[in-house]
C-alpha cells in the first residue's frame, strides 16, 4: 500500500496567520538595512563626512551579515526559537532608536553594528520559523508568503521612509522605523506560536550537503549577477532619459513587479521545483540582456527591466525553500547559508559593477549581469540531485 500524495494546492491555513506576521518582520527588517540609502546626503550633512563614508553604514552591514550568518545560527541552534525571533525582531527596534538619538556618526555607525548582528540572526530563524509552521510539501509557498516581506520592504518600506526623512528629517524616519518595528514585536509575541528545533545539524542527511552547497553557490551567482546592475539602476534610468523625479516612481514599478513574479511562481516552487531552478535565473538572464540591447533608450529599458525584476521576485522563496529541501542541515543552518551568500553577492556585484562600469560602460556591465545569472540557471540544470523534480 503506498501512502496518499500531499495536496500540492492545498492552503496554508492557520499557518497563514503565522506566515503574515513573518512577513511583516521581514519587511521592517529590509527597510533596515536599506533606509541609510535614500538618507546618505542628510547624514553625511549632519555629521560632517563625505557621502563614501557614509556610504559605509550600509556596505559594512551587507559584510557583517555575509559573515556572521551562519557562526551565529550554529550558535543559537539549541534556542527556543520564539524567544530568538523575539530578540532578534527587538534588535532591530534597538537599532534605529540609537540611530535616531545618535549624537556622533560613531554612535550612528554602533547602532547599525547592532542591525547588522541581528539581521545576520535574524533571517536564518525566520527562514526556520516560517519551515516550521506548514508540512514539508508546503514549504515553497510559506518561503513565498514570508518573503513577500523582502519586495514590500523594497517597494513600499525604503521610498516611504526616504520620503519621510527627506520631509522631516533622517532621525525621524529612523524613529519612525523604530516604532514600527516595536508593533511588529508585539504581533509576533502575541499571534506567533512556538515551534520546536532539532537543535542539532548532526542528524541531517550528510550525503546531500553537496546539494546544499550547489544551491547557495546559485543563489550567490543570482544575487552576485543581479547587484551588478541593480545597485546602479538609477544610472541606468538617467542615462537612459528618465528626469530625476521620475526615477523613484519607476523603482516602485520594478518593485510592484517582484510582488507580481512571486505571485504568479509561489505555488510552482513546490510543485515544479527544479523546472522554477531553471526558469527563474534564465528568464532574469534574458531580461538584462534584453536591457543591454534596450539602453539607451527609456521606454524599452523600463519594459525590459519589468521582465527581469518581476523574475526576480521569486528569487529568494526559490533558493530558500531548495536549500531547506537538501535536509543538509536544520532549516536555520540552511537559511543562514542562503543568507550570508546573497548579502555576499549583493556588496560583491555592487564591486564588480563599478569596476566594469568605469572601464567599459552600463552596456557591458548590463552584459555581466546577465552572463552571471545565466551561469545560476546552467548550475540548476546540470545539478539534478540538488533541484530534483517534484516526486
Amino acid at each position: 500500500m503506498t501512502s496518499p500524495r500531499p495536496d500540492l494546492h492545498a492552503g496554508l491555513g492557520e499557518a497563514r496567520t503565522g506566515l503574515t506576521v513573518l512577513a511583516a518582520a521581514v519587511f521592517a527588517a529590509v527597510t533596515t538595512e536599506l533606509l541609510p540609502v535614500g538618507l546618505l546626503a542628510q547624514i553625511s550633512d549632519a555629521f560632517e563626512v563625505s557621502n563614501g563614508r557614509a556610504g559605509l553604514l550600509v556596505t559594512a552591514y551587507a559584510v557583517m551579515v555575509a559573515v556572521l550568518s551562519v557562526p551565529l545560527a550554529l550558535a543559537t541552534r539549541r534556542m527556543p526559537r520564539k524567544p530568538l525571533l523575539l530578540v532578534t525582531i527587538g534588535g532591530y527596534a534597538v537599532s534605529n532608536v540609537v540611530a535616531a538619538l545618535a549624537p556622533t556618526f560613531g554612535v550612528l555607525a554602533a547602532g547599525r553594528v547592532v542591525g547588522g548582528i541581528t539581521h545576520a540572526l535574524f533571517f536564518s530563524v525566520c527562514i526556520g520559523y516560517a519551515a516550521r509552521l506548514v508540512p514539508p510539501h508546503l514549504t515553497g509557498r510559506a518561503m513565498a508568503l514570508a518573503a513577500v516581506g523582502v519586495s514590500g520592504g523594497l517597494v513600499l518600506g525604503v521610498p516611504l521612509s526616504t520620503a519621510i526623512g527627506t520631509a522631516f528629517g533622517w532621525r525621524v524616519a529612523f524613529a519612525s522605523l523604530a516604532v514600527l518595528v516595536t508593533l511588529v514585536l508585539v504581533l509576533a509575541l502575541v499571534v506567533l506560536p512556538p515551534v520546536v528545533a532539532t537543535g542539532d545539524d548532526h542528524s541531517a542527511h550528510r550525503g546531500r550537503r553537496r546539494d546544499l552547497a550547489t544551491v547557495v553557490v546559485a543563489n550567490g551567482l543570482t544575487y552576485l549577477g543581479t547587484y551588478v546592475l541593480y545597485t546602479y539602476i538609477s544610472v541606468l534610468l538617467l542615462d537612459s532619459g528618465a528626469g530625476d523625479r521620475w526615477v523613484g516612481p519607476t523603482l516602485l514599478l520594478f518593485g510592484a513587479c517582484g510582488l507580481v513574479g512571486l505571485r504568479v511562481a509561489a505555488a510552482q516552487l513546490d510543485h515544479r521545483p527544479r523546472a522554477s531552478a531553471i526558469a527563474v535565473p534564465a528568464l532574469m538572464a534574458v531580461g538584462i540582456a534584453a536591457v543591454a540591447m534596450a539602453y539607451p533608450h527609456l521606454v524599452p529599458v523600463v519594459l525590459t527591466g519589468m521582465v527581469w525584476l518581476a523574475a526576480f521576485g521569486p528569487a529568494a522563496s526559490l533558493y530558500q525553500s531548495a536549500s531547506i529541501r537538501t535536509s543538509a542541515s536544520s532549516p536555520e543552518t540552511a537559511g543562514a547559508w542562503i543568507n550570508a551568500s546573497s548579502n555576499a553577492g549583493i556588496g560583491g556585484g555592487a564591486a564588480i559593477g563599478a569596476a566594469v562600469m568605469d572601464q567599459s560602460g552600463l552596456t557591458s556591465v548590463a552584459w555581466t549581469a546577465a552572463a552571471i545569472v545565466a551561469s545560476a540557471a546552467v548550475l540548476a540544470l546540470l545539478s539534478r540531485a540538488a533541484f530534483p523534480p517534484r516526486r
